[in-house]
């Protein structure tokens, strides 16, 4: 067996060393991580590869010096620390994290050899004291993740580095507690934890240097890369951790494709390779999923987010460990996943279209080089949000009532969430409260079933019929997504309370000036807050909110204070003061409104004399805005987005109209007389077939639709299959070739 000290020398040494054949070449295989077409040893060394990579992993970061004398300077002769509350095991406390954090730092240092607390006799008896208190107590919290997940991974890391240190008591001893991680545990469900729990139990397999169980790991997280639609990986490539349907992509779905990266490096070369098939599922998710659930591929957005709101730096940027490990184990969309990491790094601009609507989660994004919005809503088919569990996102109730987030630059809610007026979230229609329900009746089910999007991955739009689970309030709301800007739509505004009633069209951090034209004149507000009328534009942290009728708005650009605390229970959640300088622009419908609506045209990434000339120059225009019929039309795209809450007509310009049979949501794109593309859906997901007329002149026919042109009327008559099962609700594209 090879010392761990030679095996991180023999690392260092292949990095300085030129590539030559013979025994250099066989230690290069045994030490470094895998490359990509790399010849695989002999089988019985592929267990001992993958244990030191992980090992060599595990030693990767630095060994602060200072905060390594502030821990062994801290330390009690128990084997404690003073600061730590050992007796608070509940669900939000439980600071026993950072003894185990501690171990490892101090397991670190002792074992890297180029730490200077290497080898210290002083350090290994510290470590081995604070795992000997550790043992004796065998501390259980009141939540289970920590008994199955986090301290069994912090537990088995910790031996790992150890290895031949730890005593007999200490391996035996802490193998129990490593081995609360397993797959016969209650965490071990589809949906995230499973992957990740197996994991651990594969690190447990390569400190036992059992490859039976290492061959039993590798099967499992294999088999858990496919689409379900239960707990895990949806048919439209988002993510569910629980059968509330909730969308997760961003919390448990990233751990659950961040561990099967992470073991894919691992075992790569060896016997143990994961089949290339699961390998590109996971990598179309990533790419599909996760990615599009961010700003610009890099920024997390809020709208995708759930308690993860809660815990500052949640929408910090996206590092490049996930994406350059795929790249490491395939090549499967290979530009796709450097231009990723190129985004991440600051080597490229994020030149990124796309256009995408997540069926199974009611989500909906938006990317164009200059911005990225997004859209969250909830039906009868799934939870509002997520509950708070472990007392975290307490004031989530209305974050997926239609929230329509935008960024620019990707920071514009950074750290806002405990000074927010978690009643204004952007996009949202709400009930003016005095104050929020209890956090324990956050998460409610959907009321309505015409919740959906249309899209063609380029364009598209999102459709509400919004019933709030929390107040007596009903709306249609709708989105429509071009280029340079899209459009907002709300009718049928209707509540039965003794409270206002708000649209928020935006609520983020205060970026410089905020201007307001009116028919008037063009002005620079100060602080406070502001009921403006006769409004024209707005234009705040370059994005301007454009009223095609002068409307009457509120504007509040004051500096707002909370606390972390406030919307998270947790120990570890900051109790001092925050206070932020916010931006927010909204509508007030009044008190028990009837038959409400708005309309409002976003334009991002635009300064203040695009806006003025794009208002003197619309190329949108809007068609309808009732209960019955939402329509928008772009004359410069040619386009036109419509939202059919049954059975109507639509005239779209002089020469074309379409009449849809059944509620549904339909996107067209003409030249002249002639359609040249058609994208429909069901957000009802009740249909089985759709069927269209219109003056537009279009022939065809594809795998279930039928478009056929009758000359004398004068009109198309088009009919639709649609998708069924797990892909109800997903858009059918028709494409027509026009002689």
């Amino acid at each position: 067996m090879l010392s761990l000290k030679f095996c991180t020398s023999a690392i260092v040494a292949l990095l300085i060393l030129p590539w030559s054949s013979g025994p250099l070449h066989r230690l290069q295989e045994v030490f470094s991580e895998p490359r990509r077409g790399a010849i695989s040893v002999a089988a019985g060394n592929d267990l001992e590869i993958i244990r030191v990579r992980v090992i060599a992993d595990l030693l990767e970061p630095p060994v602060e010096e200072t905060a390594v004398r502030d821990i062994l300077k801290a330390m009690k002769p128990d084997g404690s620390w003073p600061d730590i509350n050992y007796q608070d095991v509940s669900r939000t406390g439980f600071q026993h994290s950072r003894h185990l954090a501690r171990m490892l730092d101090l397991a670190r240092a002792y074992k890297k050899s180029n730490s200077p607390f290497h080898g210290r006799q002083d350090v290994k008896k510290a470590v081995s004291a604070a795992l000997d208190f550790w043992i004796s107590h065998d501390f259980i919290c009141d939540n289970w993740w920590w008994n199955e997940m986090g301290t069994p991974n912090w537990m088995i890391n910790i031996m790992l580095v150890l290895d031949t240190d730890l005593t007999e008591k200490q391996k035996t001893e802490g193998l129990k507690i490593a081995g609360r991680a397993n797959l016969e545990g209650f965490g071990a469900r589809p949906g995230g934890d499973l992957i990740q729990i197996a994991g651990m139990l594969g690190k447990q397999a390569l400190f036992r240097r059992d490859e039976t169980i290492l061959e039993k790991v590798v099967s499992v997280m294999a088999n858990e890369i496919r689409i379900t639609t239960g707990r895990g990986l949806q048919p439209d490539m988002s993510f569910h951790h629980r059968v509330d349907n909730v969308i997760s992509t961003l919390s448990y779905g990233l751990g659950y494709a961040t561990a099967f990266s992470y073991w894919a490096v691992k075992i790569r070369g060896t016997k143990f390779n994961f089949p290339e098939s699961a390998v590109r599922l996971l990598i179309d998710y990533y790419l599909d999923g996760i990615c599009k659930s961010m700003a610009f591929a890099k920024y997390p957005d809020a709208g995708a987010r759930n308690r993860d709101l809660s815990r500052k730096g949640t929408l910090n940027p996206a590092g490049v460990e996930l994406p350059e490990n795929l790249l490491k184990t395939s090549d499967y969309r290979r530009e796709e996943l450097e231009q990723v990491v190129k985004i991440r790094k600051g080597e490229i601009e994020p030149e990124l279209t796309w256009d995408r609507f997540f069926w199974d989660s009611e989500y909906f994004t938006h990317q164009r080089p200059g911005y990225f919005s997004s859209v969250r809503m909830h039906s009868a088919r799934n939870h509002t949000v997520e509950e708070p569990h472990n007392e975290e996102g307490l004031k989530n109730h209305h974050l997926g009532d239609g929230s329509n987030f935008i960024s620019v630059s990707g920071k514009e809610y950074l750290d806002i969430f405990p000074v927010w007026d978690w009643q204004k979230i952007p996009g949202t229609t709400v009930v003016q409260k005095p104050s929020l329900p209890h956090w324990k009746e956050i998460a409610r089910k959907g009321l309505t079933d015409f919740v959906g999007g249309v899209s063609n991955g380029t364009y598209g739009a999102a459709a509400f019929d919004f019933k709030s689970a929390h107040d007596p309030l009903k709306a249609r709301k709708a989105w429509f997504f071009f280029d340079d800007e899209f459009v907002c739509l709300g009718s049928g505004i209707s509540a039965e309370s003794g409270y206002p009633v708000y649209t928020t069209l935006n609520q983020c951090l205060l970026d410089q000036d905020v201007i307001v034209k009116t028919k008037k004149d063009e002005v620079v507000l100060g602080r406070g807050k502001h009921d403006l009328s006769n409004v024209s534009w707005v234009l705040h942290g370059g994005v301007g909110y454009l009223f095609p009728k002068p409307q009457t708005v509120s504007v509040s650009n004051v500096t707002a204070s909370g606390t972390w605390r406030e919307i998270n229970h947790q120990s570890a959640s900051l109790t001092g003061t925050v206070q932020l300088d916010v931006f927010t622009l909204w509508l007030d419908h009044g008190i028990k409104p009837a038959g409400a609506q708005y309309e409002y045209i976003v334009l991002p990434g635009k300064d203040k004399a695009a806006v003025d000339l794009y208002s003197k120059n619309m190329p949108l225009e809007i068609l309808a805005n009732t209960p019955e019929l939402q329509a928008v039309a772009h004359r410069d795209l040619h386009r036109a987005e419509m939202v059919f809450y049954e059975q109507g007509k639509v005239r779209i310009n002089d020469e074309i109209s379409l009449s849809a049979a059944s509620a549904c949501m339909a996107m067209l794109k003409a030249n002249g007389k002639s359609l040249e593309m058609l994208t429909v859906s069901d957000p009802s997901r009740k249909l089985n077939h759709l069927q269209f007329q219109t003056t537009a002149q279009a022939e065809g026919s594809g795998d279930g639709w039928r478009a056929t042109w009758d000359k004398k009327e004068k009109s198309t008559v088009i009919d639709i299959d649609l998708p069924q099962g797990d892909y109800a609700g997903q858009s059918v594209i028709l494409t027509f070739v026009n002689e």
